[in-house]
């Protein structure tokens, strides 16, 4: 069973949860989106169905250089579009933390 497929949680335990499942210390296990947090969601496999993660096709970010054309919104959507179609895993709600997590590690790029 993938972590996202269990019965909801508090926010605080889902992210202990998510993080121990990332195999992360609690130093992400919050509940503010974070940059720590959207990385180690990058790295791993844990969005996905298909094994991969989203460093698997942007290793060090490679092939995200024009990410500063992108608003917020349309950001969030692009992260939802390959977490469907890359990664054959399932969308994440728009207001959910790891999206914004993620979000917040690839404006971090960006610098």
């Amino acid at each position: 069973m993938r972590i996202f497929d269990r019965p909801p949680v508090s926010a605080a335990m889902g992210f202990v949860v998510l993080a121990l499942h990332l195999g992360c210390g609690s130093a992400i296990a919050t509940e503010n989106p974070n940059r720590e947090l959207g990385k180690a969601l990058f790295e791993s496999t844990a969005l996905a169905s298909n094994g991969k993660s989203c460093a698997s096709c942007h290793p060090d970010g490679k092939g995200l250089q024009e990410l500063d054309a992108y608003d917020d919104n349309m950001l969030r959507e692009m992260i939802n579009f390959c977490i469907r179609d890359a990664l054959k895993g399932k969308m994440l709600p728009n207001d959910a933390q790891e999206l914004e997590s993620m979000r917040l590690y690839l404006r971090s790029l960006q610098r």
